[in-house]
């Protein structure tokens, strides 16, 4: 019985010391890991508490221990007058975060917080008006700035002008149009009256044809208008269609259509082309005015014809005037030699049957290099409606 009491006791001797050799290297010597967590907690709590002016408690609850490590949870927080303290139950890994006037909570290093007070601003912070910084966190417009804000006056703003009719004077035509077509022709005419000629004339086009003779009659029988009259006339505009203009699209919404169906390919265009003319009619008819397709081409010049042959590549001809017409496929081979006509043909008798997808690739694809050397200016492209034709 000696022998297992002297173990026993040399036992809890030797718990003893393990605990207090634990406790006290818990002490002198924590893990980084746990001081890496109070100091984490001592700041979010000093930041919060002189900062924000939250209850530290409420802060360390919510923020600290309710998202972190379980850990957290047996984390011990102090405030005082400048700093707030965060341990492990209260004794172990204790760190320390300061707040100093103007720069805000910094964690002490190791538990030495003078030297955190010490820091202070090398010179004093110069507080400048709000005025002085630059929009949109003051008044001030830099000239790096000034171009994107008068881009974005001149969309608040609408068109330029003095005057209501000088703004019009600004107005896309086809944009203006659609707008009075909607009024009556003797408004329309008392605004034609007042803006420049040209622009009247271009107005008067885009209208449809029996409205625009209508509101020529009412142009030539019109007698002086009222002050009143006038000033009705302004201020309508003004509130229907000027404070509208800046929020629609610049672009006629018929061409940005007419570019969307230049990319459907042959089948999916005929489709919507034929649905939209159940519905819309003169829509349908404008929209395909407004299309640059494959056989459009032939509008080509001789010139025109020779430089878009250089540019395309023969692969991508030969397959594209496979699924042409015959007068557009003798327009190219009557611009080439006669040899490489006679290549050209043969290379198309050498494909065999060709898928219709890949021929509208393809023809896509030679429509578009059209489109930038016209946009480069070394060819000139008419389109379907009549005002593009060429005049030879």
């Amino acid at each position: 019985m000696r022998i297992i009491g002297r173990i026993l006791k040399w036992l809890a001797l030797g718990v003893v010391v393990l605990v207090i050799g634990a406790a006290g290297w818990l002490y002198f010597l924590p893990p980084e890991l746990l001081r890496v967590g109070t100091a984490y907690a001592a700041k979010i709590v000093c930041s919060n508490y002189f900062l924000a002016h939250r209850d530290p408690q409420q802060v360390f609850a919510d923020d600290v221990q309710a998202p972190g490590n379980p850990l957290l949870g047996y984390v011990k927080i102090s405030q005082h007058d400048d700093y707030v303290g965060a341990s492990l139950f209260g004794w172990v890994a204790e760190r320390y975060a300061v707040n100093r006037d103007g720069l805000g909570c910094a964690v002490a290093p190791g538990s030495d917080l003078g030297a955190v007070r010490k820091v202070t601003f090398a010179k004093p912070v110069e507080v400048r008006e709000a005025s002085e910084f630059e929009w949109p966190l003051g008044d001030e417009v830099s000239l790096a700035m000034s171009d994107k804000v008068e881009a974005l006056m001149e969309e608040i703003r609408g068109p330029a002008g003095r005057t209501m009719w000088d703004k019009l004077g600004n107005v896309n035509e086809a944009v203006l149009a659609n707008y009075l077509k909607n009024e009556y022709p003797q408004t329309v005419a008392v605004v034609l009256s007042k803006i420049k000629a040209d622009h009247a004339a271009r107005v008067l086009s885009s209208l449809p044809e029996d409205f625009a003779l209508e509101c020529v009659q009412r142009m030539l029988r019109m007698e002086p208008v009222q002050r009143e009259i006038l000033d009705k006339i302004e201020q309508t505009l003004r509130i229907e269609f000027m404070s509208n203009l800046a929020r629609t699209s610049k672009r006629d919404s018929h061409e940005l259509m007419a570019e969307i169906f230049n990319n459907f390919d042959r089948q999916t265009e005929s489709r919507f082309v034929a649905a939209l003319e159940e519905r819309n009619r003169e829509s349908a008819e404008r929209i395909r005015a407004l299309m640059f397709v494959f056989e459009d081409l032939s509008k080509l010049d001789p010139g025109g014809v020779q430089t878009l042959l250089r540019a395309v590549e023969k692969d991508q001809l030969a397959l594209a005037l496979k699924g042409s017409s015959d007068s557009l496929r003798d327009m190219f081979m009557s611009n080439m030699s006669e040899r490489a006509a006679k290549i050209m043909r043969d290379d198309m008798e050498s494909m065999g049957p060709v898928r219709l997808k890949d021929v509208d690739a393809a023809q896509m694809a030679m429509v578009q290099v059209a489109k930038d050397l016209a946009a480069k200016g070394e060819i000139m492209l008419a389109g379907q409606g009549g005002d593009d034709e060429l005049i030879y």
